[in-house]
């Protein structure tokens, strides 16, 4: 099935559905989004043990004001 056709086929159903089940899709369709983001920063080489880094150093306390970095760069 073509790309084309899936989007006529998702948007009829879209359309049909109540507000409330409207709202559930969206939230699936802003998981898939988000999940497809978190898979191309994974593929980054270095991120994730950046990430692990940054998280630690948040634990420990080690961060700079929001304030400093504007006033530094």
């Amino acid at each position: 099935m073509s790309r084309t056709t899936l989007l006529q086929r998702a948007s009829r159903r879209l359309k049909g559905l109540s507000e409330e089940r409207l709202r559930m899709a969206d939230g699936y369709l802003a998981y898939l989004e988000e999940e497809h983001a978190t898979e191309e920063l994974l593929r980054i080489p270095g991120f994730a043990e950046a990430f692990e880094e940054a998280e630690r150093d948040i634990a420990a306390g080690r961060l700079t004001p929001a304030e400093h970095l504007r006033q530094k760069y």
